[in-house]
């Protein structure tokens, strides 16, 4: 079942980040069932015992500081060992904050500095064009990176290039690392922005995976000569009470007495989180 499968990956987080004495765990924690469709759905394209071939699909997160999700499915998925994943952020480590190109398998883009993922993919999906490939680019995209300029020039170009072989799916869960992203720099209303640009639009809940499947199998099957964007609706935190929708959580790791509760109601035990 893809809902056990998003479980056990919230659990691989919170010890990932428990290990590494850091991370971005709301963020990463919002993002779990996108990543679980894509990956564990059936979606992606891609062969686990040949990460570099050719005609994989690639899925660029362009929230880079959501890695630990991303390491979490890599780990999952082979990529990586669990002795490699339980170095995340440690001296030496090739799985820093941020995932960079070149290091690991599965790591499609260098991302971290935020609005940049999805003109990468631009490019990317442009040279499958000329190419003549039919594998397809997936972007999961912040909204809060959504106030970043280099986001719309990216969007006008997919459009205009006719990128059928794009599909983003928009991690909305309203929260950025200073507050609600609608206090910041209002961002409503999201889907009349992207067809205002020349996309096709869907929206969908973010944490109901059946959904997310469906609609995003729906996207690969279509193509529309027009690029796509899957407007998800989630909540940042997702799964642990207390970091949910709150955002101080942003970037913190869990104090003695709150981790108790984030075991209790994740269902990691002491020997997981010990790795013993």
């Amino acid at each position: 079942m893809l809902e056990d499968i998003a479980r056990e990956l919230r659990k691989k987080i919170m010890v990932t980040a428990f290990c590494g004495g850091t991370g971005h765990l709301a963020s990463a924690f919002s993002a779990v069932e996108i990543m679980t469709a894509l990956y564990f759905g059936g979606i992606v394209d891609y062969d686990k015992n040949n990460p570099e071939w050719e005609d994989r699909d690639k899925v660029i997160v362009s929230k880079g500081h959501a890695s630990l999700v991303l390491y979490s499915v890599l780990e999952r998925v082979g990529y990586i060992t669990q002795e490699e994943l339980r170095t995340f952020c440690q001296p030496g480590s090739l799985l820093g904050g941020e995932p960079k190109y070149g290091d690991i398998p599965g790591v499609e883009a260098t991302t971290g500095s935020l609005g940049h993922g999805l003109s990468f993919a631009v490019g990317v999906a442009l040279a499958h064009k000329i190419d003549g490939k039919e594998s397809q680019v997936f972007v999961v995209l912040g909204d809060g990176e959504c106030q970043e300029g280099s986001v719309w020039e990216a969007a006008l170009s997919a459009a205009h290039h006719g990128l059928d072989n794009l599909i983003v799916i928009l991690d909305r869960n309203k929260l950025q690392a200073m507050g609600d992203t609608e206090d910041i720099l209002r961002l409503d209303s999201m889907k009349e922005k992207w067809e205002g640009f020349g996309w096709s639009t869907e929206q969908v809940d973010g944490h109901d995976i059946g959904k997310l499947v469906r609609v995003l199998q729906k996207c690969k099957e279509q193509r529309l000569a027009k690029p796509i964007i899957i407007i998800a609706d989630t909540v940042k935190g997702k799964g642990v009470s207390f970091m949910e929708q709150v955002p101080i959580w942003h970037y913190r790791m869990p104090n003695p007495e709150e981790m108790e509760i984030v075991k209790e109601e994740l269902g990691i035990t002491e020997k997981e989180l010990q790795g013993s």
